[in-house]
């Protein structure tokens, strides 16, 4: 077969980490498209990806952070957990077949086995009208950054044979933006296969590959045009650039702008981070003095600004509630007939649930967690659901479920 093929190369910058992460996006996405349809995994292929990996184990560092030029004067310090360890399990997984895999994954999460079976225990046998989850920590494991969070060859399969065989319609609800980048430049799986439904719902790309949006009203979207004009010009400044390349980046959404003031590995130091976070918050008061247009959430790595709808009680934000309605009437998902599955890892999925059993009350919920309120607020909301530590756990159930 080969496909594009992917060199060793010397890697000292952002922009040459970035390039290099979307070519193993490139070639993820051809690979697991030829294995999806029946072909044999190639050689070539699978060195490639060690190349990939190579290269990413070389850049200078220690302690597991490595350092990355922003240009010629500043560096920036990441880790590359997530990055490297799917190369790794997706080398291991066309190597040695998907039995040793499994058995892998069954070595590096305690209770894999229990939890894996309590979830086919679960849904075994049903046929699931709609299959609605978030992506990133729920069905794909968690990066520190978005941009380079490439999905993997096994996960893609895994997902992809569940939402072909046991699915009518699979939905993943994320607070990235489509494109740009997005949730359709990080994922794998083969096209008109998943609807990817971004920026929490209010644009989709639907099982045709045709892209739909919620409406926007043209003032509500002017200022927001103005907002990301001012976020733009705030960024392009050599302080505030840093804040583009960590985490989330800057990500202009539809009905919504998400910035990064800090990420997981604690880049930025505190008080540059909070100071930043009121910078935003300045601009955005300034367009939106008696905030009409916007509602701000900040999750402690993220400041998302968020535009406003008319909710019961007057003004709100779109949550994934919103979203999972939104995409009901606009797919015609007959939600009252169930079984239904929904997927989450925080909070902001909770509200999926709700929505969903407000619908049919035949929903089902697989949560992962190891947060125990969290974990309660799910069983409170739904009597049929199952909590699990990891991603791939869950992946994995849905795998076993599709055999």
């Amino acid at each position: 077969m080969g496909h594009a093929t992917i060199e060793f190369q010397q890697i000292h910058t952002l922009k040459a980490f970035y390039d290099l992460m979307a070519q193993t996006r490139a070639l993820r996405f051809a690979l697991v498209g030829h294995l999806y349809a029946g072909g044999a995994v190639d050689p070539a292929d699978i060195g490639s990806l060690n190349n990939a990996l190579n290269s990413l184990r070389q850049i200078p560092g220690s302690g597991g952070r490595f350092q990355l030029q922003l240009d010629t004067d500043r560096a920036i310090e990441v880790e590359l957990d997530y990055e490297i360890s799917e190369l790794e399990k997706d080398i291991l997984y066309l190597e040695q077949g998907e039995a040793v895999f499994v058995g892998h994954l069954e070595g590096i999460y305690a209770g894999f086995r229990q939890q894996v079976a309590k979830g086919v225990a679960m849904l075994e046998g049903k046929r699931i009208n709609a299959f609605i989850t978030d992506r990133d920590g729920t069905i794909n494991n968690y990066c520190g950054r978005y941009r380079s969070s490439v999905q993997s060859v096994y996960n893609a399969i895994w997902l992809t044979r569940f939402a072909d065989k046991c699915c009518e319609n699979p939905i993943i609800i994320t607070s990235a933006p489509l494109q740009g980048p997005g949730i359709v430049d990080v994922s794998v799986n083969p096209e008109k296969k998943i609807i990817y439904a971004a920026s929490k719902g209010r644009e989709f790309v639907d099982l045709t590959g045709t892209r739909r949006s919620f409406e926007v009203a043209p003032e509500k979207q002017q200022v927001l045009d103005n907002l990301n004009e001012q976020l733009r010009a705030l960024m392009a400044r050599p302080e505030y650039e840093k804040f583009s390349l960590i985490g989330s980046g800057l990500q202009f959404k539809f009905g919504q702008t998400t910035i990064a003031r800090q990420d997981i590995s604690q880049s930025i130091p505190a008080e540059e981070s909070r100071a930043f976070k009121e910078k935003i918050a300045g601009i955005v008061a300034a367009l939106d003095p008696d905030g009409s247009y916007f509602r701000i959430e900040d999750t402690g790595l993220d400041v998302e600004l968020i535009l406003t709808i008319e909710g019961d009680d007057g003004l709100k934000d779109f949550d994934k509630a919103d979203s999972v309605d939104y995409l009901a009437r606009e797919l015609g998902l007959e939600m009252s007939r169930g079984p239904h599955l929904v997927c989450g890892d925080t909070v902001s999925d909770v509200p999926m649930i709700h929505a969903t059993t407000a619908h049919s009350r035949d929903t089902y919920a697989i949560f992962v967690t190891t947060d125990d309120e969290l974990s309660d607020r799910v069983l409170d909301a739904c009597q049929n659901a199952v909590i699990v530590s990891s991603p791939d756990i869950l992946v994995t159930i849905l795998n076993s479920l599709a055999q």
